[in-house]
């Protein structure tokens, strides 16, 4: 539904897409009969705490993004900040998890909510302190671990510094992937985020050789050509 106009933009039919939910700041210009409106993604799914845990995780990794919801009859241009974007069709059945800020548009009718990135696999644990921790690895890392989960059919745009990588997850070996350089993994993907290094000797570094994203199962992780945070 999202048409790639150049490397850096996209355009969209907002009646086809039957509404597009975007970042704020996301809209370049548009043409016809368009309406926009604030727009809050749901979360918390499988993370248990429910307000209190995202609220937490939020708060320590940074995620928050507030979005705007399009709708009408008229086509709209999407970009942001000059960044790469890519297209991904979401099909029924497959996953798509994108970081907050690497997100930059997906079509209305695909359904949403807010997951842990560092305990999808296991590795972060559940409830509130699960979360937490997960908080306080994106925190270290520099990179937000809560991600936007999305499911059902439809497309999403992400966005990447650099330039993205589309990496095939599948096989005994799980693809270890830089947390800063992580942008989002679709199908069935499971992430688990695992400390390269000691705590002690990570503070401070803040690099993706400290911390590492294992992603196994089945799908594609994309990964930018840049350890740049968005």
């Amino acid at each position: 539904m999202f048409e790639k106009i150049n490397s850096k933009v996209v355009a969209v039919d907002i009646a086809t897409a039957g509404g597009v939910v975007a970042r704020a700041g996301g809209m370049l210009f548009y043409t016809g009969d368009v309406s926009f409106a604030p727009h809050e993604i749901p979360g918390g799914a499988g993370m248990g705490g429910g307000g209190l845990v995202r609220m937490a995780g939020r708060m320590m990794a940074g995620e928050h993004q507030r979005t705007m919801l399009a709708q009408g009859s008229g086509s709209v241009h999407y970009g942001f900040a000059g960044l790469e974007v890519q297209v991904v069709h979401v099909q029924p059945g497959a996953v798509l998890q994108v970081e907050a800020s690497r997100l930059l548009a997906y079509t209305a009718g695909l359904q949403t909510s807010v997951v842990s990135v560092a305990s999808s696999g296991g590795g972060g644990g559940g409830g509130l302190m699960g979360a937490l921790r997960g908080a306080a690895s994106g925190a270290l890392t520099g990179q937000g671990m809560f991600t936007t989960q999305l499911s059902g059919q439809g497309s999403a745009v992400l966005l990447a510094h650099g330039g993205f990588l589309e990496l095939q997850v599948g096989g005994p070996n799980p693809v270890v992937v830089d947390p800063q350089a992580f942008i989002a993994s679709y199908g069935n993907v499971h992430t688990d985020l695992k400390a390269a290094v000691s705590w002690r000797d990570a503070v401070g570094r803040g690099a993706g050789e400290a911390m590492q994203l294992q992603c196994a199962g089945q799908g594609l992780v994309y990964v930018q050509a840049s350890e740049e945070k968005l």
